[in-house]
């Protein structure tokens, strides 16, 4: 393997989904999956090993999820470059990805071409973003606000996501090893920040905007 390739290290917890990806990458000339992990443990292990140049990390892990390794992947290897990967639109993940550092936002759907173009982009120290993702940032800059989601904490926003699947309080706090009051006092805020009254209103939301398949 030539020294100049970019090492990536692939974190997924879905075999079938690191297989079609390192298919993928391996098939470009400058790119190289150098490593593979299922979970957060064993990406964290992975880099005390080595240093890579790319992490390209799914959202959704058991465990501590894509967002959580992303920052733990940033503290210890602050010039890494860490794209997500995600089979939730951009709508639902992108603009809190980007706020913890992320280098890039993809859906698992994406063209070959692009997961390699971001890859490379991501490698040169750029950022990878989508044309749909440029256009949802102007109207921010323009005075448009993002989806009311994004005010929420990872940990709201994880509850708002187990009240849509239609998990109860009692479930969710199990879940998330919370106490039901605990619970209770999230639904709360999420209720405030997100302007509704009612689990049906989260619901609906929560459906729209691509938060649950």
């Amino acid at each position: 393997m030539s020294t100049n390739k970019i090492s990536v290290l692939l974190v997924d917890d879905h075999a079938m989904v690191r297989n079609g990806a390192r298919m993928i990458l391996n098939s470009a000339e400058d790119i190289c999956v150098t490593a593979e992990a299922e979970n957060a443990h064993e990406a964290m292990n992975r880099i005390m090993e080595h240093k890579f140049d790319v992490a390209l990390v799914d959202i959704s892990m058991p465990g501590k999820n894509g967002l959580e390794l992303l920052k733990m992947l940033k503290a210890e290897q602050p010039k890494i470059a860490v794209l997500m990967l995600s089979m939730y639109s951009e709508d639902a993940y992108a603009v809190r990805a980007f706020k913890l550092g992320a280098a890039g936002y993809l859906t698992k759907n994406c063209p070959e071409a692009t997961l390699i173009e971001a890859v490379r982009k991501a490698a040169s120290g750029k950022k990878y973003v989508s044309n749909a993702f440029v256009e949802k940032f102007a109207e921010l800059l323009g005075g448009g606000n993002f989806t009311s989601h994004d005010s929420l904490s990872d940990r709201e926003l994880e509850v708002l996501k187990l009240i849509a699947q239609g998990e109860s309080l009692v479930n969710i706090g199990t879940i998330l090893h919370l106490s039901p009051s605990t619970v209770t006092t999230y639904r709360a805020r999420i209720l405030q920040k997100m302007g509704m009254k009612s689990n049906a209103e989260l619901t609906r939301y929560a459906t729209q905007n691509g938060l649950v398949i």
